[in-house]
């Protein structure tokens, strides 16, 4: 993660070839709703992206977790 953790609406992990990943809390302007959005990132450039509902971070990063664990990663 980034040195910038006192930011709490976005953070970044590093990972090879310049990439990183990125997550966002953003606001919907269309919608007028927040949502957190997880992106990957090269050069400031977008290559790929997410957009998740707020309620179901914590179970996203808690699954995330568990599949880790058991595939041993």
């Amino acid at each position: 993660m980034t040195d910038e953790d006192d930011n709490k609406d976005y953070m970044e992990i590093k990972m090879s070839g310049g990439w990183f990943m990125t997550i966002t809390k953003a606001t919907s302007e269309r919608f007028d709703n927040e949502y957190v959005e997880i992106a990957k990132e090269r050069s400031n450039q977008k290559k790929a992206r997410f957009n998740l509902n707020p309620k179901y971070t914590r179970k996203l990063g808690e699954a995330l977790i568990k599949f880790a664990d058991a595939n041993d990663l």
